[in-house]
């Protein structure tokens, strides 16, 4: 499970620019007018060995015209409490204000930990302005500069001691440490993610309803039937972000993306009657980012009429299109009313989980490589001619380790075709697999 990190500051003192910097992300809205991040960002950023998910907050207002500072400023207070470590940014330029040390008492009442951040650090002259900071109580000050990236290495080595000595060993416990797969079923409101857990354990454990996000709790329940056995996550349903209004799904977003990063396989359910959309998409993306394996459950299928020989084909085709690049994922089409398919989406999503763990042994896997290279080379790029001189895999992993002369010209056109080939001589099926270039 990922540790939360929460930027926090009034508006306008770089806290979005912040975000994309260390999520080397641009999603987070950048604007010199105050309060145009009204809802919260998430992102993963990951520094060395550790990694942490990151929010980007509202600026915390008072007093303003702002028809939504009541809104965000709950928000603020609901991100604070969720997290376990709070980045309180301040701005160098405009000095130490009454409204620091407004948010400052605020954010103390939670009792986390909290580096002050001052922002805006451009420049030796702007240097001799953050000691005025030190009034807010702290012992250290991480003088950055967002745009530039000046000090945020020394931050988020702040943030992974942090991580290390108070939160590491706690978070691990909290999830199953056995052999079991642990298997999330995730997806949008009402799409049938706890009518499908329902249906695979006989009994009406978890509530089901027609009303979206009634799951609000990620949900651990073991399964041992029909000769299978693994731990089922029930997620909450994913939102979009805009419209994340309640204080309840707020809750219910975070934990849904922090059970996926504690997942090993994800069943992404689709609504057969709405197709695959964008947010479906949002969440595919987020999957393979955390590098878990994917199986994609179309449910409803029930509800599909007048299906001809190929209209199960035909919407896999298209599920496809949409997902590409990475197309090499099962697609289950299933039904929770009619008990359709389900044994066999749960044994698809098992049999990903020891696809991931599949160790192809060094000396087959250089072997394999050097015969493609033969045929295929890697192509010259800016008259530079890549070697891979070595590869070897992450034990339990399907991590690849290129070792080459001149990694930084290897295109990234190759880097998809040599998965591509690995593709079709084992079965990586549902499983993203991660081509990492090493200079030897």
């Amino acid at each position: 499970m990922s540790v939360i990190v929460s930027i926090i500051g009034r508006p306008n003192v770089g806290k979005s620019t912040l975000f994309n910097r260390l999520t080397k992300t641009n999603d987070a809205i950048v604007d010199e007018q105050p309060g145009v991040t009204r809802d919260r960002h998430y992102g993963k950023v990951e520094w060395e060995d550790i990694h942490f998910t990151l929010i980007d907050t509202g600026g915390y207002m008072r007093n303003s015209d702002d028809a939504f500072e009541k809104y965000i400023n709950q928000q603020i207070h609901l991100a604070i409490e969720e997290s376990h470590i709070l980045l309180l940014t301040v701005d160098a330029k405009d000095g130490l204000t009454d409204w620091d040390k407004e948010i400052t008492k605020v954010a103390r009442k939670y009792q986390k930990p909290i580096l002050l951040v001052v922002n805006k650090v451009d420049n030796s002259e702007l240097q001799n302005t953050i000691y005025d900071f030190y009034a807010l109580g702290f012992d250290t000050l991480y003088p950055i500069s967002a745009i530039s990236g000046s000090g945020t290495g020394d931050l988020l080595d702040a943030i992974a001691r942090i991580i290390k000595d108070k939160y590491k060993s706690a978070l691990l416990e909290e999830i199953p440490q056995d052999e079991y797969p642990k298997i999330a079923i995730v997806g949008r409101p009402n799409v049938g993610k706890s009518s499908l857990v329902n249906a695979l354990l006989g009994e009406e454990k978890h509530i089901v309803s027609d009303i979206p996000g009634t799951t609000r709790d990620a949900i651990h329940t073991f399964y041992n039937k029909f000769n299978l056995k693994c731990w089922i996550i029930d997620t909450a349903g994913l939102r979009k972000k805009s419209k994340v209004k309640e204080d309840l799904e707020f809750y219910s977003t975070l934990r849904t993306v922090r059970s996926i990063e504690q997942s090993d396989v994800c069943i992404l359910m689709l609504d057969a009657t709405q197709g695959i959309e964008a947010q479906d998409l949002h969440i595919f993306q987020n999957i393979i980012e955390n590098k878990k394996g994917v199986v994609i459950a179309v449910n409803k299928w029930d509800l599909i009429k007048d299906k001809e020989t190929n209209t199960a084909k035909d919407y896999e085709e298209f599920i496809k299109n949409r997902i590409a690049p990475f197309k090499d994922v099962p697609i289950i089409f299933t039904s929770t009313v009619d008990k359709t398919r389900l044994i066999k989406l749960l044994e698809t999503a098992i049999q990903v989980y020891h696809k991931k763990k599949f160790h192809i042994p060094t000396h087959e896997l250089n072997e394999f490589f050097q015969d493609i290279m033969a045929v295929t080379p890697p192509p010259s790029l800016k008259g530079k001619f890549v070697k891979i001189k070595y590869v070897t895999q992450v034990e339990g992993s399907p991590i690849f380790l290129l070792f080459c002369n001149l990694p930084q010209y290897l295109p990234e056109s190759y880097k998809r075709f040599l998965e591509n080939k690995l593709r079709e001589k084992y079965d990586f099926t549902g499983v993203p697999i991660s081509l990492v270039l090493k200079k030897k």
